[in-house]
């Protein structure tokens, strides 16, 4: 699969979940559903100060809104709630039930998460919350982070899949208890939200490396006998920000939303590329 052909189609995943004036608006109906939330916010007495970053990849600073509290009431309701009664220019992504979950990753008090799960009451700082764009990204406006590197990054890791058979050859039959497809079914559920790229203070300290996500999806096609050339994976992500760059910290395992292992993924491919190396005699 041409390179442009898959990067493009990410870009355009992620490029229609921005809300904004200056964008494209989100789908009308997601407003509609939060009409009554933002209502009953509104009518509340209880504040809490919410700090909010403003600004783009040249510079910004953070703002602060009063914002009513809630009994059951999301980080993303509380952007929402902002962007719809103080300030509607205020940009953020969010695609709530329309296909494209973990659109609406922000830092929430220093921490990579989805805002829409992610309930006020077991986040907030007393009465302060502080809300960011994701970390280790550029800064395209306010809360929207540019997720180009990041996909950059998912290419260069071999991350499409180079199947081994055309359309015209007959499906392989490849058992659900074999323990290659075993292991490559642990990471399938990764949506590509960045919110372990995030969390990655490699990333952070190393532009080159290629962050967790990527080095994830690398090992599951490793394991995956449909590919074709597994050894083009390990050629992929054992150069210049291969999976031998990662301090195995485990920032990447702790903040997946999805409950998935990239750390353990990775000393996967650490294990294979070094086998890999061995076998060819260095």
């Amino acid at each position: 699969m041409p390179r442009e052909f898959v990067i493009s189609g990410l870009r355009l995943f992620w490029s229609t979940a921005i809300m904004n004036e200056g964008f494209s608006e989100a789908p009308q109906r997601l407003v509609e559903d939060k009409k009554d939330t933002i209502l009953s916010m509104t009518n509340e007495t209880t504040k809490m100060s919410v700090k909010v970053w403003r600004g783009d990849k040249s510079s910004g600073s953070y703002q602060t809104f009063e914002v009513p509290r809630q009994e059951n009431q999301t980080v993303l309701d509380v952007v929402t709630w902002i962007q719809q009664t103080q300030d509607p220019n205020l940009s953020y992504r969010f695609a709530c039930r329309v296909g494209m979950c973990g659109s609406c990753a922000m830092m929430v008090n220093g921490a990579p998460r989805w805002t829409c799960r992610t309930h006020v009451n077991k986040v907030l700082d007393g009465d302060t919350l502080e809300v960011a764009p994701l970390r280790n990204l550029p800064v395209i406006k306010d809360l929207v982070a540019d997720m180009d590197p990041f996909f950059d990054k998912w290419v260069d890791a071999g991350g499409h899949h180079a199947p081994s058979a055309s359309r015209y050859d007959d499906m392989p039959k490849i058992s659900s208890d074999e323990p290659e497809r075993a292991e490559a079914n642990k990471s399938i559920e990764c949506i590509n939200c960045a919110v372990c790229y995030a969390a990655c203070d490699t990333v952070a300290q190393n532009p080159d490396y290629l962050g967790p996500a990527a080095l994830q999806r690398a090992w599951t096609l490793l394991n995956d006998k449909k590919v074709d050339d597994h050894d083009a994976v390990l050629e992929k992500v054992s150069g210049k920000g291969g999976c031998h760059n990662c301090h195995s910290q485990g920032s990447c395992t702790l903040y997946c939303p999805n409950g998935l292992d990239p750390m353990r993924a990775i000393a996967g491919l650490k294990s294979a590329t070094i086998k890999r190396a061995l076998k060819r005699g260095g």
